[in-house]
């Protein structure tokens, strides 16, 4: 279905930057960092409470009373007048999220919809499942986090393993891989000149307390420094593999959100109403067992179909892209140039949160339009289950 009515005021959006895994943000509770920066971005922006008619919460990896989910963000966020679900779908949660968002504005059962994503992946909890049919009594234990990112229950396998597959079956060697590593490192640090002018422009720095100090954090962290020589002298992360840690994401934690609305409201609410975007499509897919990589391909070929445009109308791309596999095998198959995608930046080279990554990637490709004076742009990215999500949108 091709969208009519669902848009998002330009400028009304944020993302934290994204924290290493185990660094700033390891011991702040994902939820109340996220409604904290929703409060503060709502004020910040003069969009009054009242004016936000519909909420959902996107988030992946369970956190301490978080069975009361969107009710209690949006509680927190100055929103206590709204219900809403908390959406859950792997890597493609953001992309979940904003649909379920801009079809509720599309269907006119929400005029003004505010979308929240948040993840911490550092310190993740310990699930203990009781079972008096155990040996003695005793349960079954698991890691959300560690266990989820090693082993897909339904193909048996990790995730690393996936993109080998695609890349034996592609034919996609190690020395590409580093090669596309090295230039999504270039990418992104053209969003870090002039002080991170680009960065600037929908990044919200987040601060706490830990103890008496206070803390705060403006700039993305943990982005490893990446050269040619580096690179090459990594291993790959399995025996006889390709993949190596260079070539690949590595988890993170942070927060993002935006508004979804009207076109008049999104003019209104806009920083600049001569820079409406427009939510056009969205599509989803899922490729064989064990081939995680290739499912944005398929997402993204029917969000443009049912968006009506075609690869070549496309001005900006921005894909997840866990692995630069990933990247590889989606410039082969839709015929995009591997430079002209994911300018500015990408959760291969910035890092992965799970819940957020895919709406900063969403927001990204809004800025990268508006620079551009416009056009149309896509978001795909991959997600746990061989499955992909995919959304084509419009500035101008």
């Amino acid at each position: 279905m091709k969208l009519e009515n669902a848009w998002l005021p330009y400028g009304r959006y944020w993302s934290s930057p994204f924290a290493r895994w185990q660094g700033t943000l390891a011991e702040e509770h994902s939820l109340v960092l996220a409604a904290s920066c929703a409060r503060r971005f709502l004020d910040e922006a003069k969009v009054p409470p009242e004016a936000i008619d519909g909420f959902a919460l996107g988030v992946t990896v369970p956190q301490r009373q978080g069975f009361y989910g969107a009710p209690w963000v949006a509680g927190m966020a100055g929103l206590p007048h709204l219900d809403g679900p908390t959406i859950s779908q792997a890597c493609a949660t953001s992309v979940a999220t904003l649909a379920f968002a801009a079809r509720a504005v599309e269907l006119g059962e929400r005029a003004c919809f505010l979308a929240v994503t948040a993840d911490r992946t550092s310190n993740g909890p310990h699930v203990y499942y009781p079972s008096r049919t155990g040996p003695g009594g005793k349960g079954v234990a698991e890691d959300p986090v560690l266990d989820s990112f090693g082993h897909d229950p339904f193909a048996k396998l990790s995730m690393t393993e996936t993109a080998e597959n695609v890349a034996r079956a592609a034919g996609i060697t190690r020395e590409q891989q580093d090669e596309v590593a090295l230039l999504r490192h270039a990418q992104y640090a053209k969003a870090l000149e002039n002080e991170r002018a680009f960065q600037r422009r929908y990044l919200l720095p987040v601060e706490g307390k830990a103890g008496k100090k206070t803390w705060r954090l403006d700039a993305d962290e943990g982005v490893h420094p990446a050269t040619r020589e580096g690179m090459a002298a990594l291993k790959p992360v399995q025996d006889g593999g390709s993949v190596t840690y260079g070539a690949q994401t590595h988890p993170a934690d942070g927060n993002a959100g935006l508004i979804v609305t009207t076109k008049e409201r999104a003019r209104a609410l806009s920083k600049d109403d001569k820079l409406p975007v427009r939510l056009l499509s969205f599509g989803a897919a899922r490729v064989d067992r064990g081939f995680m990589p290739q499912a944005p391909v398929p997402a993204a070929r029917q969000a443009l179909e049912r968006a009506g445009i075609g690869v070549g109308d496309l001005v900006a791309v921005k894909t997840h892209n866990p692995f630069a596999v990933n990247d590889l095998y989606f410039a082969r198959e839709l015929g995009f140039p591997l430079e002209r995608m994911n300018n500015f930046g990408c959760s291969l080279v910035y890092g992965h949160p799970q819940g957020p990554t895919g709406m900063r990637g969403v927001i990204e490709v809004v800025e990268e339009l508006a620079l551009a004076g416009g056009g149309y742009g896509l978001f795909s990215g991959c997600a746990a289950g061989d499955t992909a999500m995919a959304v084509v949108l419009g500035v101008g």
